[in-house]
């Protein structure tokens, strides 16, 4: 068992690789977006590439603390993701950083049809509405598991050493 254990911490190692060099190569996109888009002057179109880049940077943010929750949780840490406290903290981190990304890219998404197709507005709006109920939604999770983190205190105890130790 220890074996496939150290086989599946392995996997993880490569997949959050991935996610980081993935982040690394929309970083690049969005520099070069962003680069032409300067050095071809400062008007609309200009601004409407310069958001573009911006949507693409907040991608790559995602990218890169996904990667980053892989590595504490999965290979750092040695976690066992079954357990609920580790489960919650897990699930935390990952819609802060899918909630950040979605209304980013619905402020990009408004910007850019308020300049191009505003018959595209009823997009922006959907995400913009849909990223107010996915923060809504992890509120309330966060409600109600702040009874079970009552119950395992011992759970969280030991979870907050856990980070003492990474973060150094």
């Amino acid at each position: 068992m220890k074996q496939i254990t150290v086989v599946f911490g392995a996997v993880h190692a490569v997949i959050a690789l991935l996610f980081a060099l993935g982040a690394l190569a929309l970083i690049a996109i969005a520099a070069r977006m962003g680069f032409d888009a300067v050095t071809e002057g400062l008007g609309l179109a200009q601004a409407q590439a310069l958001i573009e880049a911006i949507g693409i940077l907040a991608a790559a943010v995602v990218a890169f603390q996904i990667a980053e929750t892989i590595t504490e949780e999965e290979v750092v840490r040695d976690a066992n993701i079954s357990a609920p406290t580790r489960v919650r903290r897990f699930l935390s981190r990952f819609f802060v950083v899918v909630i950040v990304a979605l209304a980013i890219e619905g402020l990009v998404m408004t910007f850019r049809s308020a300049h191009e197709e505003a018959t595209d507005m009823i997009y922006a709006a959907a995400l913009l509405v849909g990223t107010g109920v996915l923060l809504a939604a992890w509120g309330y999770f966060i409600y109600c598991n702040r009874a079970a983190e009552e119950l395992e205190p011992d759970a969280m105890e030991e979870a907050k050493e856990e980070d003492k130790k990474i973060d150094g």
